[in-house]
């Protein structure tokens, strides 16, 4: 929900702070003689209650929430036309690429308490591993192994493929996603880098792509969300901008996509992800 360190801990407090009143409580008290910032909107109220139910508030800065909260559950929802189970797993996945633990956690329980499916949960985190890397991975996945298991959740393994077919089960996913143009980026790859096309091909796609829990073209837009909230990828980006397109993902689906993560991943990595979008549809 904030960004990194220091924010984290204020929305962790909305699951985890001890205090007297509830959100409900907060939502409904008048604001204080004069104060502005401490107002939320209608709209804001409304998305915080159905998220976060009787979730308790942080106050350690209710001025700086309030302020947040306006944008990122009013202005941004309004601007960003996305299911409501979709919006929080698209966030899920960005918080995962990032490394924003806190923010993880707060956001994982709201997404279960809308209903969102534990097993589109588990494979966001699982499909974020070759693109992020197991350093934040490990922790995101170990904060949502905990969440589970306190609340009873078991989720079945998801995995389709075999050590002997993972390969070119990989290998037909990613013609399937970026067209045969696949087979010849392989084919002249320099022969020292070779073993890294195929790790793509068995390792990214084969074992992550072909599990079931989430669409292709559901785990395709995930894998824009993973590079965009990184940053500092743009020729990764763009090729999955490219897939996106090609796997029914539109211009507009990747704008609302970026706009519902403006609060989350900032404004420099939204402007280069709307930027590389524009880049990319041109061309079409």
């Amino acid at each position: 929900m904030f960004s990194a360190t220091a924010l984290g801990t204020l929305s962790a407090s909305l699951v985890a702070v001890e205090s007297k009143n509830s959100l409900n409580t907060f939502l409904n008290t008048a604001p204080h003689k004069g104060s502005t910032m401490n107002t939320l909107t209608p709209n804001a109220k409304e998305n915080l209650t159905r998220l976060f139910g009787t979730s308790e508030l942080p106050k350690e800065d209710l001025e700086f929430f309030t302020n947040y909260a306006n944008f990122a559950f009013d202005e941004v929802w309004e601007h960003s036309k996305l299911p409501q189970k979709e919006r929080l797993l698209i966030i899920l996945a960005s918080l995962s690429a990032i490394g924003a633990q806190q923010e993880f956690k707060t956001m994982l329980s709201a997404a279960l308490n809308i209903g969102v499916e534990p097993i589109a949960i588990k494979e966001v985190v699982y499909q974020a591993t070759p693109y992020v890397g197991m350093g934040k991975i490990a922790e995101i996945l170990s904060i949502t192994n905990k969440v589970f298991k306190q609340k009873g959740i078991k989720t079945p393994n998801q995995g389709t493929t075999t050590r002997d077919n993972r390969k070119q089960k990989g290998l037909e996913t990613q013609r399937q996603l970026f067209g045969e143009g696949i087979d010849k980026a392989n084919a002249t790859a320099p022969s020292d880098q070779r073993h890294i096309r195929e790790f793509l091909s068995a390792h990214c796609f084969g074992d992550y792509y072909t599990r079931t829990g989430l669409e292709l073209s559901f785990r395709e837009l995930i894998t824009f969300v993973y590079i965009a909230s990184m940053g500092d990828a743009e020729p990764q980006l763009k090729a999955h901008i490219t897939g996106n397109l090609r796997n029914g993902n539109d211009r507009a689906k990747l704008i609302a996509v970026i706009t519902a993560l403006v609060p989350y991943i900032g404004y420099p990595r939204s402007l280069n992800a709307l930027s590389a979008i524009d880049d990319i549809t041109r061309k079409q």
